[in-house]
């Protein structure tokens, strides 16, 4: 599941608003409480996280810790 900073990364690196992750059914407010580290249900980390993939995100975890990249094409 991706952190808030990730969530927060991926919009930047897509130039995304909260608002163009509607596409994930999910609320602008739901999108900045996931982006502040508030309360946020697995599913809806899911639903945030498929909507990034969706744009072309990929979520990062390795030695060198956490991240989020633009997906190879």
């Amino acid at each position: 599941m991706p952190t808030s900073a990730q969530i927060r990364a991926a919009r930047g690196l897509l130039g995304w608003s909260q608002a163009d992750l509607a596409p994930a059914r999910l609320h602008p407010r739901t999108i900045e409480r996931a982006e502040r580290g508030e309360g946020i249900t697995v599913r809806t980390l899911r639903a945030i996280a498929g909507g990034l993939e969706a744009g072309g995100i990929e979520f990062l975890q390795n030695q060198n810790g956490l991240g989020v990249r633009l997906r190879r094409r």
